[in-house]
């Protein structure tokens, strides 16, 4: 779970990001981690994943495969800058998250 201090929006109309929780961390795979993101304490996204693509890694919000077989999102930032800034806090808690599961790989293998 990180705490995050991150605005989005302009004027009056801020929310801000208020809980990044990565669920699942997968080492093997181009899905690499599963993550909730949790605004104004009131509002949380489920099932945002990250993705390792040919340029790094980005997010793919949750979405839903339609009758065509073409996913659509059901969840989605509607400008590229919010979604910028959803991307940097998951970005975030996922290195975290990552550096905090090595370390308990590490100590545990000095015991």
């Amino acid at each position: 779970m990180t705490k995050m201090d991150i605005i989005l929006g302009e004027g009056g109309d801020n929310m801000k990001i208020s809980d990044v929780r990565v669920r699942k961390i997968n080492s093997e795979g181009k899905m690499k981690a599963i993550v909730s993101v949790t605004f104004d304490d009131c509002f949380v996204v489920h099932d945002i994943k990250i993705i390792e693509g040919q340029e790094g890694l980005f997010i793919a919000m949750p979405s839903r495969k339609m009758p065509d077989g073409e996913f659509k999102d059901i969840a989605h930032p509607i400008n590229s800058e919010t979604r910028n800034l959803v991307a940097e806090a998951v970005f975030r808690a996922y290195e975290e998250k990552r550096t905090e599961e090595s370390k308990n790989v590490e100590e545990a293998a000095l015991l």
